[in-house]
């Protein structure tokens, strides 16, 4: 399993700092959610895990600092899911879930029968094996979030980042992936979720890492993070604070 580290990590684009001093240890068997309002650095910060931005101070993995992993290792420990991310190839919806392996295949090799069974878990666990064979230019924003969510568990990594993955799905797409992710979390995989519904954060998540304007200002529990008067400093909201059938509900009703 990973354990990922961040200490002082800040970042740097177009000239301005849109991440500044982040540091905390991910640990294993943990769902960790990551707030905050539009533009407060979630995005950047889930980059900045994988080393697809250029950061200050330092990010590791299991000890090892990764500047010095190769992409592919690093693929092989830590599976990404972009937000929004656009299919522009007509490849069919078991292709592209097939894409997660590459990182285990050695270069022109071709895929092995433990390959094609991570495939067939992956879509069978996000419930797209019913149109494996469309083009998967053709599917709706719900139904591409859950191949490239399936794409993304067919890597078989120790951990996850997911960013936004429960923005385009339907309600009951939506319980199912989150449900989804809370198992692999259950299961002893390090899971790092962006999201931005209150309530799915605080039923879902083990833990929260609140950013705003690039700082981190609230790491912990949902319960100690998400606070009347937190919201309304971070997000500028009101909310109405009760209990529904599986955890607490948190429902911004106006702004302050």
């Amino acid at each position: 399993m990973v354990t990922i580290t961040l200490d002082t990590v800040s970042v740097d684009l177009g000239g301005r700092r849109v991440l500044s001093d982040v540091s905390a240890t991910l640990k294993p068997g943990q769902l960790i959610g990551v707030l905050g309002p539009n533009g407060a650095g979630k995005s950047t910060l889930a980059r900045a895990i994988l080393g697809l931005v250029r950061t200050h101070g330092s990010v590791s993995i299991d000890g090892q600092a990764l500047a010095g992993m190769a992409p592919a290792a690093v693929a092989r420990r830590i599976a990404y899911l972009p937000q929004g991310q656009a299919l522009h190839w007509p490849l069919s919806v078991e292709r592209v879930v097939a894409l997660g392996r590459l990182p285990h295949l050695a270069p022109m090799s071709r895929m092995a029968a433990a390959d094609h069974a991570a495939v067939e878990a992956a879509m069978a666990r996000v419930d797209v094996t019913g149109f494996r064979d469309r083009d998967a230019t053709t599917l709706s924003g719900g139904e591409r979030a859950r191949v490239l969510l399936a794409r993304a568990l067919a890597q078989g990594a120790s951990a996850l980042v997911a960013d936004e993955p429960l923005a385009a799905l339907d309600p009951r797409h939506r319980i199912e992936v989150a449900t989804l992710l809370r198992a692999e979390a259950d299961a002893g995989r390090l899971v790092i979720v962006v999201l931005h519904d209150l309530s799915l954060a605080a039923r879902m998540c083990d833990r929260l890492l609140l950013l705003d304007h690039g700082r981190l200002v609230a790491d912990g529990a949902p319960a100690t993070v998400l606070t009347p008067e937190r919201l309304a400093t971070v997000f500028g909201v009101r909310a109405w604070f009760g209990d529904g059938e599986g955890g607490p509900m948190i429902v911004p009703v106006g702004a302050v």
